[in-house]
């Protein structure tokens, strides 16, 4: 009997390492000379998995992004998930940025990334949602490993993890 083998992809987000590099840009901040006497103020909501920034302008809130962005790359956070809003204004004539965390897959990318598998005309390679990761499935090893590298060549908006190897 043939075997089938399978894999799941996902897009998680460790969120003991977004707080650690949270705690880093928050020192940096404090020890930077162009923060001295403003205020820069960055929040992480766990449960309602956002982050927002406020500052006393837009350029503020800017250069506390790339602060943050940094941290999260060297910590190896993926940048991908986190949905940048625009800045608007908060109290107090500041400046505030609203970002949302994307943990797991949104039902339109899995579409999107089933779609573009089934696209890619890959020899007896099946992909199924399930929740919020997608389990793609083929006959032979080396269909999977053709089709996990057409998949990190393509943007799909989130960053995308391969595990739960099945063979």
């Amino acid at each position: 009997m043939a075997t089938v083998n399978s894999f799941d992809i996902t897009s998680t987000v460790d969120l003991q390492e977004v707080d650690n590099a949270l705690n880093q840009a928050r020192k940096e901040v404090a020890q930077r000379y162009d923060f001295k006497g403003a205020t820069a103020e960055i929040a992480f909501d766990r449960t309602a998995n956002t982050l927002t920034l406020t500052a006393d302008d837009r350029f503020k809130v800017d250069a506390l992004w790339e602060i943050v962005q940094t941290r999260l790359v060297r910590r190896g956070v993926p940048v991908k998930n986190f949905k940048v809003g625009e800045p608007e204004a908060a109290a107090g004539g500041k400046t505030r940025r609203v970002l949302s965390l994307q943990q797991g897959i949104s039902a339109d990318a899995a579409r999107e990334i089933v779609k573009f598998l089934k696209d890619q005309k890959l020899k007896k390679v099946q992909a199924a949602i399930q929740g919020d990761q997608i389990r793609v499935s083929a006959p032979s090893r080396d269909d999977l490993q053709s089709a996990i590298a057409v998949l990190r060549e393509h943007d799909f908006g989130v960053a995308l993890q391969f595990g739960n190897y099945r063979g």
